[in-house]
């Protein structure tokens, strides 16, 4: 059975869910039981909803320890970029001490954290800051970009023995969808087939799946049928069906709301021109974020992120049958 629920629900369903399951699990944050009637503090208690201090660096310090002693943290971070002042923590330490200790401890913390805010929200809010978490040897990544694998993600994220970024893109938020009931996980590695196709493979993550499948819908319209893959998780990538597709497609688009040199459609391309070139029928084309800072003006902030047009246009331009303009 399911329910239908917003993509954010989904995700607070999952935690839920996994602190009834789980004592060890805890959840952290900076605006976490500060206030009475807070669901989650009525539910658990202050022991294991903690506030923390208005520092990153301390909370996900904290959280570090508290897996280390054995807990499951969960630590609600609000925005990706939050976690650029704590690094040493995210990449150098909470990553490391698994492989550094033989194997001897484990870090199972979840970072919680939004991204790619746009709509007006301009240059420090709206990062796609991906692809600097997924090359961390030991560290995790989840892009869910729908609410039942939001919940599933989550789920399989918390009980993890490895830290795991759990980045959720701020523009799915309200957006519902049906999500399976009671206990429900993902597994990492495992990408979804949303749509399938025989003329092209469009890989997207997070919120530009949308893009892809909306850009599928149309190109239909015009006899192209394209196959739309949304990896889930990024780390580990599951290249294995991405190549597949490209091998019975010949054709490759990649679409990535950060900038080209720092998105995770550049690893991509990297490894399918590796592992499967002799699949190519043509180059692999990209719709990235334009090099730039986003902006607050709304016209030049559709400028420069991806669309459904853009990934028409590179559809067509990958198939030879873009329209010819005088």
């Amino acid at each position: 059975m399911a329910h239908e629920l917003p993509y954010i629900a989904a995700i607070l369903e999952a935690i839920q869910l996994e602190m009834e399951r789980d004592e060890s699990v805890l959840y952290f944050g900076q605006n976490m039981a500060t206030t009475e009637n807070e669901p989650f503090v009525d539910a658990f208690g202050k022991d294991r909803v903690r506030v923390t201090p208005i520092s990153e660096t301390a909370e996900i310090g904290i959280a570090i320890g508290a897996a280390l002693a054995g807990y499951r943290p969960v630590v609600e971070l609000y925005m990706a970029e939050f976690m650029l002042v704590a690094m040493d923590q995210v990449l150098n330490e909470a990553p490391r001490f698994r492989g550094m200790s033989g194997g001897q401890v484990t870090v199972p913390i979840v970072l919680k954290a939004g991204y790619g805010f746009t709509a007006g929200w301009a240059g420090q809010h709206t990062g796609t800051l991906s692809a600097l978490f997924m090359g961390v040897p030991g560290l995790k990544v989840a892009v869910p970009s729908t609410a039942a694998d939001a919940k599933g993600l989550m789920a399989t994220a918390i009980r993890d023995d490895n830290p795991v970024v759990y980045l959720h893109h701020y523009l799915l938020t309200l957006d519902h969808g049906e999500v399976p009931d009671g206990e429900y996980l993902v597994p990492f590695g495992e990408a979804s087939v949303r749509r399938e196709g025989s003329d092209v493979t469009i890989v997207g993550t997070g919120w530009t799946v949308d893009r892809a499948l909306g850009a599928a819908e149309r190109l239909a319209g015009e006899g192209i049928q394209a196959e739309v893959i949304d990896p889930r998780t990024i780390a580990p990538l599951d290249l294995q069906t991405i190549l597949e597709s490209v091998d019975k497609t010949g054709h490759l688009v990649l679409v990535d709301q950060a900038t080209r040199h720092a998105s995770v459609s550049t690893v991509i391309a990297g490894e399918v021109a590796e592992h499967g070139f002799g699949s190519l029928k043509a180059p692999i084309v990209q719709v990235t974020g334009l090099d730039a800072t986003i902006p607050y003006s709304e016209p030049l902030e559709a400028y420069v992120l991806p669309d459904d047009d853009k990934v028409v246009a590179a559809v067509q331009r990958v198939l030879g049958t873009a329209p010819v303009t005088a």
